[in-house]
């Protein structure tokens, strides 16, 4: 199963022709997103210029499309694999360490609960997004992008 990120979802709904025909190839019930992605879509939708059309499309597509949620599960793995990464990237001194935020060493906040979805229910992450494939550096994760 695919869980779609953000620039995939956007990229179907806004019709990227890459992405509409791999969709055209699976089940419905091989792809999913997620609730972060639900977030990060409407987001973008709420400041855009065309805002009442494009909240429109994302409600259109957000319906079409299973969305996983987070639970104690996701959290969980969430903290275990903010904790590889850090201690992966950060610096190995300490006095840096503690002021070092995970966005510092390139990560996302949004994107590690993405992974952390995907390894929960052992999905295939499809997006662009190059934090994903410095995240399999520290933990086996299945990526792809349909771009």
């Amino acid at each position: 199963m695919y869980l779609l990120d953000t620039n995939h979802c956007s990229g179907a709904i806004l019709g990227n022709s890459n992405i509409i025909n791999r969709l055209a190839t699976l089940d419905n019930t091989l792809v999913a997103t997620c609730v972060i992605v639900q977030g990060e879509l409407i987001d973008m939708a709420e400041r855009s210029r065309a805002r009442e059309n494009n909240l429109a499309l994302v409600q259109r597509f957000l319906q079409g499309i299973y969305i996983y949620n987070v639970d104690e599960t996701t959290a969980t793995l969430y903290g275990q694999l903010k904790a590889s990464l850090f201690n992966q990237f950060a610096p190995k001194e300490k006095s840096k360490r503690r002021k070092t935020k995970m966005t510092h060493l390139g990560f996302d906040e949004n994107d590690l609960w993405i992974t952390a979805i995907a390894l929960q229910q052992n999905l295939t992450i499809v997006s662009a997004d190059s934090d994903f494939q410095r995240i399999r550096t520290v933990k086996a994760l299945s990526v792809e992008s349909w771009l």
